[in-house]
């Protein structure tokens, strides 16, 4: 099957088959303006699907995607993430932020092996924004071997971009009145698993290692 049909096949099964069975649930989004409690920063890595594996639905999270799930620090001219971050918290009041990265990141393996970036001076501009977490990774391990390197570099890319949504003005008066939280995930594709960054021991826990939350 063409690429094309396969996404009007899609489109089809979709009007035909999920709608339907979900026929109030879109009716409801329709009626009422979007209210969800939360921002997902992520990457446009199409293995990526934020909405399955936070179980969410129409309306309830906010997602924001770009190659290697990067928040450029606040200020910097053209920034859509930044016009995104400023809607969520100011308009749409969400009450949680998430930088979520994931595993077998092409981005970050990109500022490992900078040479495969000659070609693609867009996307070389654009990762400035990780060189910070890559400058930290070396200073920790000046051997550079993969794959813990990469698997480093991910983790540490996450906190980093963590550290520039706090420059963002929303967000530091969101946190300054105690009304947003930020996080940090890693999410395993192969594995079926989200890393959560915990910063009392300092690393990033598997969702198994976490306490489910009791119910009130």
């Amino acid at each position: 099957m063409q690429t094309y049909a396969r996404l009007l096949a899609g489109l089809r099964r979709f009007r035909y088959e999920i709608f339907p069975s979900r026929r109030d649930v879109y009716e409801k989004a329709a009626r009422e303006p979007q209210h969800p409690h939360a921002l997902i920063v992520t990457c446009s890595d199409s293995r990526i699907d934020p909405e399955l594996i936070t179980q969410s639905g129409p309306g309830e999270i906010f997602v924001a995607r770009n190659i290697g799930n990067l928040v450029p620090p606040y200020g910097q001219k053209g920034d859509a993430v930044a016009a995104v971050i400023e809607f969520a918290v100011t308009s749409l009041g969400v009450k949680d932020i998430v930088v979520c990265g994931h595993t077998d990141c092409g981005a970050m393996r990109g500022l490992l092996e900078s040479e495969t970036l000659a070609g693609y001076p867009a996307t070389a501009e654009w990762l400035r924004y990780a060189e910070a977490a890559l400058s930290t990774v070396r200073c920790r391990d000046v051997t550079l071997q993969e794959p813990c390197t990469l698997c480093e570099l991910i983790e540490e890319n996450v906190l980093l971009q963590i550290t520039h949504l706090k420059t963002h003005p929303s967000v530091a008066g969101g946190l300054a009145r105690d009304t947003l939280s930020i996080h940090g995930w890693v999410y395993d594709i192969g594995r079926g698993d989200v890393l959560v960054y915990d910063p009392v021991p300092g690393r990033f826990l598997s969702i198994d290692e976490i306490p489910q939350p009791v119910e009130v």
